[in-house]
Order: C-alpha cells, then structure tokens, then sequence
C-alpha cells in the first residue's frame, strides 16, 4: 500500500526516532521487561509501521466489508445493520429448570438460545446408567428422551428463536429431537434456526468425549450435514469447534490452524459423498474462544475468514460467495477465569467480547465471573449478558465496520497469523498424502494434534509459574481474604426426579414401535444409508438417547483413545 520511495522517507525518519527519542529514554528507564508477547507467545513489536504491512495488496488482502476475501467482515454493514446473536450458555439440572433458566434470559434480552448438556447426555447414556450417577443434571440439562425436549422448550415458538446445541457424540440424537419437536409444535422444518456443534474431530483432538471410532464419528457428521442441507436449511448442522482445543491449552495459531483444517475434512468428506460444495457449504459455522491478548485475538479472526474464502475458492472450487464466508460465534475464555478474587473475571470477559466484536463474530457468549467456582448464577448470568448489551449500545464499537482495519499493527499481525497458521495446515495435508480428510484423521490417531497442543500448554504453565505471564489474583496482587459470591447448587434429588420420569416414558411408551425403530436404525447402518430419518422415527417413539447410541456402538465398535510416543 506504499511506495518504495515512501517507504524508506518512513525507514529514514524512523532511524531518527530512535536515536534522537526512542534511546535516550531506553538508556534512561528501560521498559518493564525484556520482551513483550501475547497470551499464545507470539512476539509483539514496540511499533508497527507501514514497512510492516508494504506488501498487502488491499483489494486481494483486505478488500471491502461483505466482498472477498472478508477480512474485514462478512456482511456489508456488519453490526450497524444489527448486532451479533447474544447467546448465553444455560443448562442445568432437569428440563423444567432449564426451560425456567431459558425464559429468564430471554426476558433480560437474550436473543438465541444456547444449550448445555449434563455429561451422560454428551455421552449418550440415559439417567438410569449406573455411570450416571452423582452426574445427572450437574453441568448442564439432563435429557432422556423426547418427553425432556418437550419440557426444555415449553413455551417456546421454535420458528421464533435460534437455538445452539453443545453436543457431540450423541448430536445427531439431540439433532432428530428438536426436528421432531418442531413437527409436534406445527413449525416447517425449512424454517427453524440454530447451530448443532457436531464437530467430532475437535472432541478426538482436545475435548475427549466420544462413542465410537472417528471414522464412523465422521459418518454420522456428515449424514446429519447432508440431511440438514435438504430439510433444515436455515440450520447450521455442525459448529467446527477451536474453542475446547484453545481450552486444552494450544496457541490462538493452533487453535485457527486445527479448527480450519477440521473444517475442510469435513468438506473433503461432504465431497466424496458427491455433494455440491455451493450446497453445503453455507450451513458450516464455526466456534472459536477469544482469550485476553486482545489484538491478537482481532488478528486470529480476521486471518480466519481470509484463510477460509481462499480456501475454499482454491482448493474446493466454491463459486458461491455464501459457501466462502467463514461465520463463527465465540465464547470467551473459560480457561482465563480464576477462583480466586473472581469478580476481576468481569473484566477478563469484557476484554475478551470486545475483541470477538472488533474481529466481526456473528455471535457471542460472554462466560460468568462464578464460572470458576460452579454453574452460573442468576446474578452472574445478568453481568455477563448485561456486558454484551453495553458493548454493543454504549461503546461504539458496533457502530464501525472493522475498526481495526488499516492499523499497522492489526494488518502485521493478521498476516503473521495466517503465515503461521497455513504452515500448520500443509504440514496436517501432508500427513495425509494432499488429503485433509486423511491428515486429520492420521494426526488424531498419531497424537499429533494431542502432542502439538500438550508441549504449548506446558509451555504456557511453566512460563506463569516463574511470573513471566501474570495472572492477576493468582501469581500477583493476590489477598489473603478472597471474596466468596453466592453460588449455584443443583439440588440433590435431581437425579431421582430425572430417573422417575424416565420410568414413566418407558413406561408409558409403545415398547414395539420402539423395537422396530431401533432396528431401524441399525438397519441403516448395515446399509450404509444416512442415519438420521431412523433416529427421528426413533425418537418420536421415545426411544431413549441411550437405546439410540448403543445402537452405533453395537455396530461400530467402542473406541479408546492410543497414542504412539513421539521420536
């Protein structure tokens, strides 16, 4: 964007600066330490200047809001023409709590909703299971069967509100019941919205909740993707998921670099199955964490739309420019919150949804600053929606398109970013001989994700622990007195209340219609068809999430985790 010429006016003037102001005020005072990074270890200059950014080409690298390669947002006007879904994350003890919690939130303004799952749930075993005990209704919603679902959205018009799912082994099950709620509620099925997360991959890589093997995983990921394509258009079939890779401890560049090249495993597969790319492309979303290095954060998303529109223009032949725009929603860094003195934790979020708002997320959920210490409370619910809804009326920051734009700073480190994160991305395409599909799922059986992501969050503790990352409360400016806010309890006879009315639908339930829905899913199986049209029968038979998923697990085989030792 500058002239060799100008460029070195800019070289000579800068050389002056530092020694006529800059060096005197170093051999004086110094600086506060010998080497400034962000959060991930990424050096940070003292000053960017335009020689840092001399070689973008603004209409190939930047470009305009709305056009490619959408470095600078996906839509034209971005937050002046309306501001991002604000989804809090809400889910804990039975249906009727959460549906509560749901109606709560909606009432303080919340405009999607987004849904947490108990971890039987996530894994897909059902209330009564002996390994469900002490584990019903305690991180998030329990739900058995459809008669929970029914409960969960009493009350709610689901062709009215967007809804996210936090699910993955068992999300096609979660998946077949909001389809089969909005059958029973009279809703088009080509007229509800939402995102499903559905992203198996990033469960193998970081999160670590899974049924059965990954290649069967991705099976049934892709079934749901295809059927969604068809029937539930204005629904996002999987969220391709860094959030819980950052959460594992990995850098903002592993976190983008892994993330995307989940993403285009899933293309790769959508592909073999003879999709169209312009088809299925536009319902892909993805799910990144925004942690405290704020510029940094900026640089990550903007690199991550640029990466993607190129991507898929030239490696996947997408000519829509629906299919090339990379929409995310983001959640602020669960890994940041502290126990201890966590009030400050409103500013740590508030830091962080600011930068998911300058780096143009098309949603966000902002973390409560009791997260530390147990669910969220009511109050602590309120602060952080109330963080969002300040952002967005009284900061300005939603009233510029990409304000970060243009600043040599946010230009330099955009680009260093995406140099670092495509240098990830060939390495896992050569692991898989130019396949994605295959690098991915080589790196996930190799441990090579595991070990990249492990070896940067030692790194990460170890530099915390000699105090050259601070975290404030924790390794300085602690108290001997901690403050100790009111905390959210599940009471105690949740599980039992969830284990009775699962007694009553199966006991209630055509025990026939079930059998012969569950064999038709395993029918589908031994077929090779998509799944999903059993799993809906299924459901609306109140089959059980358990019955269902023991279903792929009898056919598919049990899977547990084997990493070889690196060299």
């Amino acid at each position: 964007m500058f002239d060799e010429e100008e460029l070195a006016e800019i070289r000579e003037s800068q050389g002056e600066w530092e020694s006529e102001r800059l060096d005197p005020v170093l051999s004086k005072h110094g600086e506060r330490q010998e080497r400034f990074g962000t959060v991930s270890n990424m050096d940070v200059e003292r000053l960017y200047t335009p020689e840092d950014v001399a070689d973008i080409d603004y209409d190939e690298d930047l470009g305009f809001p709305g056009e490619p390669p959408y470095t600078r947002g996906v839509y034209p006007t971005m937050y002046r023409g309306r501001t991002w879904t604000m989804r809090q994350f809400a889910g804990f003890g039975t249906a009727e709590e959460t549906n509560k919690r749901f109606h709560y939130l909606i009432e303080e303004g919340q405009t999607g909703l987004s849904t947490a799952f108990d971890m039987p749930t996530l894994m897909g075993i059902d209330s009564d299971h002996r390994m469900a005990n002490g584990e019903v209704g305690k991180e998030g919603v329990a739900v058995d069967t459809l008669r929970d679902m029914e409960i969960l959205f009493d009350g709610i018009d689901l062709d009215e509100i967007s809804t996210s799912f936090t699910i993955n082994p068992s999300a096609v099950v979660i998946y077949a019941m909001y389809l089969a709620l909005a059958d029973e509620q009279g809703v088009d099925r080509s007229e509800i919205r939402g995102t499903l997360q559905n992203d198996m991959f990033k469960e193998f890589i970081a999160q670590k909740e899974w049924v059965v093997p990954p290649e069967p995983s991705l099976k049934i990921t892709t079934d749901v993707i295809e059927y969604s394509a068809e029937e539930t258009p204005k629904f996002k079939p999987v969220s391709v998921s860094g959030y819980h890779i950052r959460e594992a401890g990995s850098t903002a560049v592993q976190e983008l670099a892994f993330t995307l090249a989940d993403g285009m495993a899933y293309v790769e597969d959508c592909l073999d199955r003879g999709m169209d790319v312009d088809e299925f492309g536009p319902t892909l979303s993805f799910f990144f964490n925004s942690h405290n290095s704020l510029f940094e954060e900026v640089a990550k998303f903007r690199a991550a739309r640029r990466i993607w529109a190129r991507i898929m223009d030239e490696w996947y032949d997408a000519e829509s420019e629906a299919a090339r725009q990379l929409k995310f929603h983001t959640q602020t860094a669960g890994q940041s919150l502290t126990a201890q003195q966590p009030l400050n934790n409103i500013v740590r979020v508030t830091i962080q949804a600011l930068a998911g708002v300058l780096g143009g997320t098309q949603s966000l959920h902002t973390n409560s600053y009791d997260e530390a210490l147990a669910l969220p409370s009511e109050d602590a619910v309120r602060v952080s929606l109330r963080t969002q809804q300040i952002i967005a009326e009284e900061s300005g920051a939603a009233d510029i398109v990409d304000p970060m734009g243009g600043s040599f700073a946010i230009e330099a480190l955009t680009d260093q970013v995406e140099q670092e994160a495509m240098e990830y991305i060939e390495e896992i395409k050569s692991l898989g001989d130019g396949s994605m599909r295959a690098g991915v799922l080589k790196g996930i059986e190799d441990g090579y994700f595991q070990r990249e992501i492990q070896d940067a969050a030692y790194e990460y503790q170890q530099r915390v622990e000699r105090g050259e990352e601070t975290v404030v409360g924790v390794n300085k400016y602690e108290i001997e007195e901690d403050t100790e806010p009111e905390i959210l309890t599940v009471d105690e006879d949740t599980q039992e209340r969830q284990r009775d009315r699962l007694a009553e639908v199966k006991a209630d339930r055509d025990d026939e219609a079930v059998d012969a829905a569950l064999a038709a899913v395993a029918d589908a199986v031994d077929n090779d068809e998509n799944v999903v049209p059993a799993v809906v029968e299924a459901v609306k038979a109140y089959a059980t999430m358990g019955e269902i998923m023991s279903v792929f697990e009898k056919k598919y085989g049990a899977y547990r985790e084997t990493i070889s030792v690196a060299d």
